[in-house]
Order: structure tokens, then sequence, then C-alpha cells
């Protein structure tokens, strides 16, 4: 991870965010959310500790997380909520390709982030 790829403690819960496919540090630059120049400068937290995006993650092998409160998704646009599904899900099977890929962080976002931020497509 950024710091010394040792991981660094979840703002929420206290404790260590060990593995890169746990981070919603890295989920979020994966996604495009987060410049990878800011890395170092951003709060971590584990994955599951934000349910506002961990709700999105729709995969057999991860166990659905339920937001509370005004951004749950079920009180939100059904059309949004698919796509938003779709790419967070994305993003989260991404990032458990990234360990042992050996690629450099610059090619860790999706194809698409990757090519916005090159200027040849809008995100």
């Amino acid at each position: 991870m950024a710091r010394c790829e040792q991981g660094y403690l979840c703002e929420v819960c206290g404790g260590d965010v060990e593995e890169i496919v746990d981070s919603d540090l890295y989920l979020r630059f994966v996604l495009g959310e987060v410049p990878g120049e800011e890395l170092h400068l951003r709060a971590e937290r584990h994955i599951r500790c934000n349910p506002e995006l961990a709700q999105y993650i729709v995969d057999p092998t991860f166990a659905p997380v339920r937001c509370e409160g005004f951004f749950r998704k079920e009180s939100l646009d059904p059309t949004f909520v698919t796509a938003e599904e779709a790419r967070v899900t994305r993003g989260w099977r991404r990032l458990r390709e990234l360990p042992g890929s050996g690629l450099p962080i610059t090619e860790y976002p999706l194809p698409e982030v990757r090519a916005a931020a090159e200027g040849r497509i809008d995100p």
C-alpha cells in the first residue's frame, strides 16, 4: 500500500487495513475517485467500513453490506443503482486482481478511468 506496502489504520474501526484488496482508498483509486498523487494524503478505511460504497459490490464472494440512512441504495433511483452496482463491482474485482500482478500503480484504475485521464474519453 502507499505507506511502505504495510497498510494503515482504518479511520472508522481503527483496525489495520492489511491488504490492498480490503482498501476502500485503493478501490476508490481504481474507480477514478481518488487521484494517484493523493493516495498518501487520504484517510484509509476497510471497504466494509464504507457502507455507502460497499453496498454496490454484488458478487457471490463478497458478503452484502447494508447501508442505512439517506444513501441506502433502496431509496435511490433503480437505474442509478444498477449502474453503480456494475461500476463498483467491476472496480472491486479489478482490485482483487492487483496483488501479484506486477502492474505499475498507474495501471491499477479501470481501463475507462485510465482512458479518461489520458484525455481519450470523458469519465
